[in-house]
């Protein structure tokens, strides 16, 4: 079975995008995957990871698993499915070969994932992180998108001598290497939604 993510990240540099690959890869690996993962294409943005991903399956092999991931940018309704959300958000129409699992969501961003390990943000930005800057809940997928990147800033602030405050592209992708999936995925139902169906395929 051959995997192809297509992940909305990555800008337009390639030096960015090999660390966005960089960083699913490490992710993926520590979630269990080694051995059978999937290849991750780093698209920059989210339309064209949505452009992209359509290409490819609709060009598919029978023997593939081809996904997008992208930010949801917003909640997403009870009982809507991803591609329920991107249709309604995005006007995103879901491909003829497209199945319920080719659609994937980080909710509402990829920040939501380090806000679910608190632990490996500390370790990451040092011993002047501020960890009660952050959102005092644990559904971090009900946390709004502006709010987790205002207060990833505030709780790192203080590392000035050290990482500095978070900049998406500067930490992101090496921050998703240090994660720990289990906690991502105990915090975040589209995580676990994720990596079971890639351990499934």
């Amino acid at each position: 079975m051959s995997i192809k993510v297509y992940v909305e990240g990555g800008g337009d540099s390639n030096q960015l995008r090999r660390q966005c690959r960089n960083g699913f890869r490490e992710f993926f690996e520590k979630a269990g995957l080694k051995g059978r993962m999937p290849r991750v294409v780093a698209c920059g943005s989210r339309q064209r990871a949505y452009d992209q991903f359509c290409a490819a399956i609709n060009e598919a092999e029978t023997d593939s698993f081809i996904v997008l991931l992208v930010d949801s940018e917003a909640a997403v309704a009870s009982g809507d499915s991803p591609w329920d959300h991107l249709r309604k958000r995005d006007n995103w129409t879901q491909p003829s070969a497209a199945v319920d699992d080719s659609a994937q969501l980080m909710v509402q961003c990829m920040e939501a994932w380090f806000v679910a390990d608190r632990q490996s943000l500390g370790v990451y930005f040092g011993k002047d992180f501020n960890a009660a800057a952050l959102p005092a809940r644990d559904d971090v997928e009900a946390i709004a998108k502006d709010d987790l990147e205002r207060t990833l800033k505030q709780a790192t602030r203080p590392c000035s001598k050290g990482k500095g405050t978070y900049r998406k592209g500067r930490h992101s992708f090496d921050l998703l290497g240090c994660l720990e999936p289990n906690k991502v995925m105990e915090a975040s139902p589209h995580a676990r939604r994720l990596i079971d169906a890639l351990r499934r395929s």
